[in-house]
C-alpha cells in the first residue's frame, strides 16, 4: 500500500466538515421548524455537542453544508461566542452526502491539508488524535470509523436442543459499521462525485486500490436518525453525565 503524502506528518487535523443539509422526515415533527442538526438531544442541539468535540481536539475551521432550514441553523451558529471558525454553506440543491462532502470542501481553508468530515446526525466521543495516528500508520486515502453494530431487536440464546436459556435485549453484535465520521487526505476531493453518494462510489474503489482504511471505536457513537433515537440517545447522555 502506497503511503499517502501526509501519512508519516505528526501535525494534528485542524479542519473538518459537517453535513447537516438532510430534510429528516423521519425526525419529525423535531424537523419541522428546523434542521436535523438543531434537533435537540438532553437539552442541546446535536451540532453544538460536534462542534465542542471537534474544537476540544484541536480543530479550528469547520466547514457546515446545509439546505433544509439553512436560515435557522445560520442564526443560531452565528450567535454561537465559542468554538472553531465556521463558515456555512448552503447547497442550492440536494447533492447526495457525496456531493455535499465535496462541496463543502471548497469552503477549507487549507485544500491541501487532511480534514475530518462528519455525518449531521452522529452524537460521539472518542480521541480524534488515536484516530489520526492510526490513518497515518495505515497510510490509506481516507479512514472511516466504525461502530459495533447494537441491534434494536431482542436475542433469544437457545441451546443445541432448542431450549431457550434466555433474552438479551439489544444486544451489540460482532459486525461493524460505518459510524459517519471520516478522515480524508486532500486527494480524496476530486475522487467525492459532484451529486450522489460516496459510498457507492468513491469509497468502493478505494476499497478495491487497498486504500479505504478502518478505525475502531471505543466509545460511546450513536446515530440520530428518528424521534426514537432523540429519546434513547437523551437517556444516555444523561445518564453519562449523572454517573460522571
Amino acid at each position: 500500500m502506497t503511503a499517502s503524502p501526509t501519512s508519516s506528518s505528526a501535525s494534528p487535523v485542524t479542519q473538518a466538515l459537517i453535513l447537516a443539509g438532510g430534510q429528516a422526515t423521519r425526525l419529525r415533527p423535531y424537523t419541522d421548524t428546523r434542521p436535523k442538526a438543531m434537533v435537540e438531544v438532553a437539552g442541546r442541539p446535536i451540532i453544538d455537542y460536534q462542534l465542542e468535540w471537534l474544537t476540544g481536539h484541536g480543530v479550528e475551521q469547520v466547514v457546515v453544508s446545509c439546505g433544509y432550514k439553512a436560515e435557522v441553523l445560520r442564526e443560531y451558529l452565528e450567535a454561537r461566542g465559542t468554538g472553531p471558525e465556521i463558515t456555512l454553506l448552503v447547497e442550492d440543491e440536494p447533492l447526495g452526502r457525496g456531493g455535499a462532502l465535496r462541496f463543502a470542501s471548497t469552503g477549507l481553508r487549507d485544500q491541501e491539508a487532511p480534514y475530518f468530515a462528519l455525518n449531521g446526525d452522529v452524537l460521539t466521543w472518542f480521541p480524534l488524535d488515536e484516530m489520526t495516528a492510526h490513518h497515518r500508520d495505515r497510510g490509506g486515502m481516507a479512514t472511516l470509523a466504525l461502530s459495533q453494530f447494537r441491534t434494536t431487536w431482542g436475542i433469544v440464546d437457545v441451546d443445541d436442543r432448542d431450549r431457550i436459556e434466555g433474552f438479551t435485549q439489544s444486544p451489540l453484535l460482532p459486525v461493524w459499521i460505518n459510524a459517519g465520521v471520516y478522515l480524508f487526505e486532500p486527494g480524496i476531493t476530486p475522487l467525492l462525485p459532484t451529486k450522489g453518494d460516496h459510498e457507492s462510489s468513491t469509497f468502493p474503489e478505494l476499497a478495491k486500490e487497498g486504500r479505504l482504511t478502518a478505525y475502531r471505536i471505543d466509545g460511546f457513537w450513536r446515530g440520530v436518525d428518528t424521534a426514537k433515537d432523540v429519546k434513547e440517545a437523551g437517556e444516555q447522555i444523561t445518564a453519562m453525565r449523572e454517573g460522571s
